[in-house]
């Protein structure tokens, strides 16, 4: 069994306690840059970053975040923390991790999840309602592209069908999605 070291962060940017004072998104982001590579250089296993569409966290795009980091790091594992798959496009989220795993082969992984937080489904027009059934057939149509190529999927309630359609850009090996 191993045991990996790993850090997790929403981008918090809550006021300090010295000063009162919360920095900006940009720096903040700016911070978990040279935070990851340090991490990277220290020898932490895994960093993962979630998002919130908040004012009081900075990283609203994980994938952005993490595309970045990949190009900076040598051996790190990095991770979504989660993806909130109600609230996104499944085909989106394959294809942005695909391409992060381009420039970081084999250190990408997708956290695919719910969220504890709910502010995505008014800004994203989703119905608090249907949560479960959103999350059980995105989680269904992601797992299906990261094993196809060619995509045909029958269409649900929440997703478009697509009747045989190559999704693109693929990783070399099937992404990790936990």
């Amino acid at each position: 069994m191993k045991v990996e070291l790993g850090i997790f962060t929403f981008g918090e940017t809550t006021p300090l306690e010295k000063t009162g004072e919360a920095i900006s998104h940009d720096e903040r982001i700016r911070d978990l840059l040279e935070e990851i590579t340090l991490a990277d250089k220290l020898g932490i296993d895994v960093y993962t970053i979630g998002k919130h569409h908040r004012k009081d966290f900075a990283v609203s795009a994980p994938e952005i975040v993490l595309a970045m980091a990949a190009a900076q790091t040598k051996q790190i594992h990095l991770s979504s923390a989660t993806t909130n798959l109600p609230t996104i496009d499944p085909i989106r989220v394959y294809e942005q991790y695909a391409t992060i795993d381009a420039a970081a082969p084999g250190r990408i992984e997708i956290m695919a999840g719910r969220g504890s937080f709910t502010e995505a489904f008014d800004l994203f027009g989703y119905d608090l309602e249907n949560y479960d059934e959103l999350f059980k057939e995105k989680l269904e149509m992601l797992v299906k592209i990261n094993q196809h190529e060619i995509l045909n999927w029958p269409g649900g309630k929440f997703t478009p069908k697509v009747d045989h359609t190559g999704i693109y850009h693929r990783s070399q090996k099937n992404l990790p999605i936990s």
